[in-house]
């Protein structure tokens, strides 16, 4: 292991170990703290925020995208301060630490026993998300996890989710498919984050008048076991308590060929995150190149 990858994992196993013991107010400030020293310093991350809200909110000027880009780095680490505590979290705050909108979407579908795949951008904080429904509604779920490098920074997130009640597989290799298949024919529950691909071989999509692609995955489980695809959202506001909402289910075209119905369902997937982004960019964490645009800068904006 290099000297960064142990320097980063010992940072995140401080966070884990000492943030969660702080009282909740100090966590709240700390995570502001650093928000806006990171902010401050203008790194790329902060730079590529700024890039993609400027596509996100069309027209806005410099000053409003720097505002923007300071609320997107305290959500930011307001995610990360309540993923290093959520371990302690009480279930009574787990289950007042979240309300979401349109539940029974989900627990209509979870009820039909036909499986249900529940599809979310980078809003807010998806692993509350789900230690709401393992604590609240008392169902399980299997997601899917990127390798992390180190290897051991990638385990620290595995047994994380795992103590949340999740069953977490790695991104890569090509189990994971067939796993979450077999999981949603049992009439289970998965939940996957889907606005970024990982795999380069993802969907292209329309996404804020530019093109980017997005994983194929959630349309495709779906064709394949008659699953539910539930697409949700997620914001903060000035409470403690997250807010969220489960948007109604993306139906498989009867026509037309799978790549065709991917695309087709890929494409509402997006629109559905699209009007969550739109009404809180702020709470948008992507700090990584999105569209095909960035990513190969020669094929211009489309």
């Amino acid at each position: 292991m290099s000297t960064a990858d142990r320097l980063t994992d010992a940072l995140y196993g401080l966070g884990w170990s000492t943030v969660k013991n702080l009282p909740e107010p100090v966590a709240v400030r700390l995570g502001r703290t650093i928000a806006d020293l990171a902010w401050k310093r203008r790194g790329k991350g902060v730079q590529r925020l700024e890039a993609n809200y400027a596509r996100v909110v069309p027209g806005a000027g410099p000053e409003r995208l720097a505002e923007l880009s300071r609320a997107g780095m305290r959500s930011y680490l307001r995610y990360w301060m309540e993923s290093f505590r959520l371990p302690a979290w009480s279930p009574e705050r787990v289950r007042t630490g979240f309300q979401p909108k349109d539940l029974h979407h989900l627990t209509d579908g979870l009820a039909s026993g036909r499986g249900v795949i529940l599809a979310l951008p980078h809003l807010a904080n998806w692993d509350l998300a789900g230690a709401w429904v393992t604590t609240e509604l008392r169902t399980p779920f299997t997601t899917v996890a990127e390798r992390l490098k180190p290897e051991t920074l990638y385990d620290r997130f595995v047994a994380y989710r795992e103590g949340l009640g999740m069953e977490v597989l790695p991104h890569s290799g090509g189990s994971a498919f067939g796993t979450l298949a077999r999981r949603l024919r049992d009439g289970g529950l998965v939940c996957l984050v889907a606005d970024r691909d990982l795999s380069a071989s993802g969907t292209e999509v329309d996404f804020f008048g530019d093109r980017a692609r997005m994983p194929a995955g959630p349309a495709l489980l779906a064709q394949q076991t008659g699953a539910l695809l539930l697409p949700v959202t997620l914001w903060y506001d000035d409470s403690p308590v997250m807010k969220g909402r489960v948007h109604p289910p993306i139906e498989v075209p009867p026509s037309g060929t799978r790549a065709e119905r991917t695309s087709a369902m890929t494409q509402s997937l997006a629109d559905a995150f699209a009007t969550g982004i739109a009404e809180h960019p702020e709470d948008w964490h992507m700090l990584q190149r999105l569209w095909i645009a960035d990513l190969d800068p020669t094929k211009g904006p489309s």
